[in-house]
């Protein structure tokens, strides 16, 4: 624990609104020689849905809820019938998110709301391997967001139209 001291104040601060200040691999080089073996080998498996290790098992239970409300209300915009989670505590924030202006705004309230539940799952903890999953975590989830390219996106998209409206012309 006391190698966690020099590693975790080390860190650049996570903030949702900002790119993430490196990638996860360089993130792990620095933790190579600060965690245990044990240690390491969990972050080296960290997905948004691992349920193993500190601060993950409430995470995962957090996300498993966020994603049924995710599931639920795009559904539910589609005019689809479908069962209504049973915690619908995410309820207002999903909402906001799917009603957002774009998709990538869409993401950034999300990626703040998940960001507000790690915080409160790590709590008062510093210098411990619950700390250092949250990092990890956040780490995480801001490359997801931060991986969406918006000229790649939209050439995607200019091209799935181009492929629907040609096959409406052929009908």
């Amino acid at each position: 624990m006391a190698s966690y001291y020099y590693l975790l104040s080390s860190l650049p601060m996570l903030t949702a609104s900002a790119p993430p200040p490196f990638d996860y691999p360089t993130f792990l080089e620095m933790c190579r020689s600060s965690v245990s073996a044990a240690t390491y080998g969990a972050l080296e498996q960290l997905t948004a849905e691992s349920d193993k290790g500190p601060l993950l098992r409430p995470w995962s239970a957090f996300y498993r809820r966020l994603q049924a409300e995710l599931r639920y209300q795009r559904l539910q915009k589609r005019g689809k019938p479908c069962q209504a989670p049973e915690d619908r505590e995410a309820a207002a924030a999903v909402q906001a998110a799917i009603a957002a202006d774009n998709p990538l705004l869409g993401e950034q309230r999300l990626l703040e709301l998940q960001f507000r539940q790690i915080d409160q799952l790590v709590g008062f903890h510093v210098f411990d391997d619950t700390a250092l999953f949250g990092y990890a975590l956040k780490l995480r989830l801001m490359e997801r967001l931060h991986g969406f390219q918006f000229e790649t996106g939209k050439t995607e998209f200019v091209s799935l139209l181009d492929g629907i409206q040609q096959k409406i012309y052929r009908l």
